[in-house]
């Protein structure tokens, strides 16, 4: 009996050196295993840049302009949610808080004042402010026919508007139109583009290559014959 209990306690005492080993080991390699882990977070990175968090990077807003239409939802206050025009004064009036400028600046910027000014009101306030009618901005995108027809006009711009329609919207060509000399002005990158359009074989002959689709703030310009 005595020497069965010798045997036990010499097994049990082997077994716990190898345990205390074994969690020993493991500590010390944690350590090397972060670093070859860090390291390889870094050979990734300068393989691949594009995975470099970017900064300085500034993402073009929009910015609200007056007779916008914006909608203010506070989060929990369906009471505060309100839908308001923007005012000749660049503001909005809102229930609590009463007019907070709008004009000039980025949704978010504005969700954030207005958070600021319920703070006095509302622990903790969440606002949002999303743009429902983008009226300010709408002249920049109209489309003009001007010169010989028989009424020029300024038109909402409209997906899929061709030459065609803008004309036929201003009432066609007038008596003393040169058709055939029409240009069509279009700014792209600061500049402005001049692209010759063959308005009378449009009309006449149905020849549709300079039929061309508008583009926001086209203006096309049909000349006047010379005598």
């Amino acid at each position: 009996m005595i020497i069965n209990q010798n045997i036990c306690s010499k097994i049990a005492l082997k077994a716990g050196i190898l345990l205390l080993t074994a969690t020993l080991g493991a500590c010390a390699s944690t350590p090397d295993e972060e670093l070859a882990g860090a390291t390889t977070d870094k050979n990734l990175t300068a393989q691949n840049p594009q995975n470099t968090p970017k900064t300085g990077f500034i993402q073009k807003q929009y910015l609200i302009g007056i007779d916008d239409v914006i909608q203010v939802s506070v989060w929990r206050n369906p009471e505060l949610t309100v839908t308001v025009p923007v005012r000749p004064d660049g503001k909005v009036s809102l229930p609590l808080i009463g007019d907070v400028m709008a004009g000039g600046l980025p949704p978010m910027q504005v969700a954030a004042n207005i958070e600021k000014k319920l703070r006095s009101y509302i622990r903790s306030p969440k606002v949002a402010v999303i743009l429902t009618q983008l009226r300010s901005h709408e002249f920049l995108t109209r489309i003009r026919v001007t010169g010989a027809v028989r009424t020029p006009s300024s038109m909402p711009y409209r997906q899929g508007m061709t030459v065609l329609d803008a004309l036929l919207q201003a009432g066609g060509t007038n008596d003393f139109a040169a058709a055939g000399r029409s240009k069509l002005y279009r700014k792209v990158n600061g500049k402005v583009q001049v692209i010759n359009v063959d308005l009378d074989s449009i009309l006449t002959e149905g020849a549709l290559e300079t039929n061309l689709v508008l583009m926001p703030g086209d203006v096309l310009t049909v000349p006047e014959r010379l005598f």
